[in-house]
């Protein structure tokens, strides 16, 4: 097997289960798997989504090395490429295969996968287009009354996110969804057995935030740490394709982080990251810290999208935020504690701190009062301004520095369907939101909302304007 090439083609609507059984069957009889999607043309009607989506759809797969568009009959590919191998599925096996004619020109073979199950592309797409809707949320007409926000005025600072500049600095992630099959139990030990049928990889961490913030109209930058693997290069892809202008420190001893979700019927099995926690070195601080004196350059709003995988060491964020205020910058920071140790009180004089409530309890080493004195400590040992309280299904309480008020928004979205990604939506959307002129209260307003539409799909995909114009309307 050592450096055979075995090729794929074909339409790829939608990478479903078929496919992935296709693929992984092609994947097993060579080092790397090349994959050639059919342009539109030579698609024809079969092609029921574009070739640069299909094309996009194929390349996200972690089971393929490279894959590329075809505009060319497939025996012309296969002579100029000389694949070890062709891999077909098991339909084709009686059918006539030109791909035979030019293996055999130089001894190359052409298998046939054993084709488990059939799935119709159009069926899963369309299903998964249904799981785009956002009929499960509600917008919190009480809290808005109470705070004299209208619908109008809200429109109105979604359109000035237009004018912003911002700079997302902090640890990027790759997040990978594998799908399962359930197979059962396993008779040598009380071990859930599956298999899985596909998987689809999302930037996360301090990448989505800046893509959320593109999406939703504003001029993003990020700064980051990356490694020199795949999942880089598929972030690089990402992140360009999002809009955002990327400032990439580059670690060959470090992977870019990859955290796996295994999934079984919309239900998260298991959770695996690759990773390095360690603190970056003192030399690449010192790089770091020259981008984002680069990267800040005209921006208006600054965001920590910290993880505490080591991008963000104490005196890299002391000296981002002396650089931030002395240019007169609004801050806003996220320091995620959820399956490492953090401290959100780290992040000094920010105008806004997103944590969950455990985050706020790590950071102040207060575990006995109630939510609100809580925030309150909080925001002084931080000299925070504005602190908004991740509280899960409860939804989000928000403390403000001014009169020391509180109020709370109830969790928007009745029927979550992937709560991984909500804080990073919240964290932007607030934070543009008081950089446009918003006050806290709509701020907490739009991030809520902006937490809810990203809940109700799975996978952090990309937020845009016009998605929250359209629960306005």
């Amino acid at each position: 097997m050592p450096n055979k090439i075995v090729l794929v083609s074909g339409n790829f609507n939608i990478l479903h289960p078929g496919h992935m059984r296709l693929l992984r069957f092609a994947r097993d009889f060579g080092e790397r798997l090349l994959v050639a999607v059919y342009s539109d043309r030579l698609a024809g009607n079969s092609a029921h989504v574009t070739e640069k989506l299909r094309l996009e759809g194929v390349r996200s797969n972690s089971l393929v090395d490279e894959a590329f568009l075809i505009d060319e009959p497939i025996e012309n590919l296969i002579n100029r490429l000389r694949p070890d191998i062709v891999v077909k599925g098991k339909e084709h096996e009686s059918n006539f295969n030109p791909e035979l004619l030019a293996l055999n020109k130089y001894r190359g073979r052409l298998l046939f996968s054993s084709g488990e199950s059939v799935f119709s592309s159009i069926d899963l797409l369309s299903k998964e287009l249904l799981k785009t809707n956002f009929n499960s949320i509600n917008l919190p007409t009480d809290y808005m009354e109470r705070h004299s926000i209208n619908k109008s005025n809200l429109k109105c600072l979604l359109d000035k996110f237009a004018s912003v500049k911002v700079c997302v600095v902090g640890d990027l992630i790759v997040d990978e969804y594998i799908n399962c099959q359930p197979l059962g139990m396993s008779q040598e030990d009380p071990t859930i057995v599956v298999t899985p049928i596909d998987s689809k990889r999302f930037i996360g961490g301090a990448a989505i935030v800046a893509a959320h913030a593109a999406g939703m109209g504003a001029q993003a930058r990020l700064v980051s740490l990356i490694g020199a693997d795949s999942s880089g290069e598929f972030a690089r892809q990402e992140i360009a394709a999002s809009g955002t202008v990327a400032f990439f420190l580059e670690d060959n001893d470090r992977p870019t982080t990859l955290k796996q979700r295994y999934r079984s019927k919309e239900k998260t099995l298991l959770r695996v990251s690759h990773l390095h926690q360690g603190v970056i070195s003192a030399q690449h601080q010192g790089r770091l810290l020259e981008l984002i004196e680069d990267a800040m350059n005209g921006v208006n709003l600054l965001v920590f999208s910290d993880f505490n995988y080591g991008c963000l060491p104490q005196i890299v964020v002391d000296k981002i935020t002396i650089m931030a205020k002395a240019k007169g910058i609004i801050l806003a920071a996220d320091s995620q504690s959820s399956s490492q140790m953090g401290d959100i009180s780290r992040f000094r004089g920010m105008d806004l701190l997103t944590p969950t409530e455990y985050e706020a309890r790590l950071g102040t080493g207060n575990r006995e009062d109630g939510l609100v004195v809580l925030a309150e400590r909080l925001r002084k040992k931080s000299l925070a301004r504005n602190v908004l309280l991740k509280m899960g299904e409860e939804g989000l309480l928000i403390h403000a520095a001014d009169k020391w008020q509180t109020d709370r928004v109830k969790a928007l979205n009745i029927a979550p369907r992937d709560v991984a990604g909500a804080g990073d939506s919240l964290l932007i959307a607030s934070a543009l939101t008081l950089v446009t002129g918003g006050n806290i209260w709509e701020a907490a307003c739009l991030g809520a909302l902006a937490a809810a539409l990203q809940v109700g799909r799975v996978g952090n995909t990309p937020l845009r304007s016009k998605e929250l114009l359209q629960e306005l309307n």
